[in-house]
């Protein structure tokens, strides 16, 4: 269920993040709403998580693959580009996440 929970923080990390670009400096009423909102949701789910996760794999696990949901839904949606060291850069925290767990495990 931890897992579980922690899927459910990344999807409002990556809106948080994205709807903070939307706000114009939370300048926009509705936005800004959105994006409290997907914060708060954000921190509980990730809250529950950790009930049972470890706070170094789940937090790290929840900002790296947001950071990399957020830079791929970026570009879809603010035409913002996908560089090779963007790319790179994803292998990197995908490869340490893994480390992570891997290591957290034994």
């Amino acid at each position: 269920m931890a897992w579980f929970f922690l899927g459910i923080a990344i999807v409002f990390e990556i809106a948080f993040a994205l709807g903070t670009n939307a706000t114009n400096g939370f300048t926009k009423l509705w936005p800004s709403v959105f994006t409290l909102l997907a914060a708060a949701g954000g921190i509980f789910t990730l809250s529950l998580a950790l009930r049972t996760l470890d706070v170094g794999v789940g937090y790290t696990i929840w900002t790296g693959v947001g950071a990399i949901g957020t830079v791929i839904l970026g570009a879809l949606v603010y035409h913002e580009k996908i560089t090779l060291p963007k790319i790179a850069s994803f292998a990197a925290i995908i490869a340490g996440a893994i480390l992570l767990k891997v290591a957290a495990g034994a």
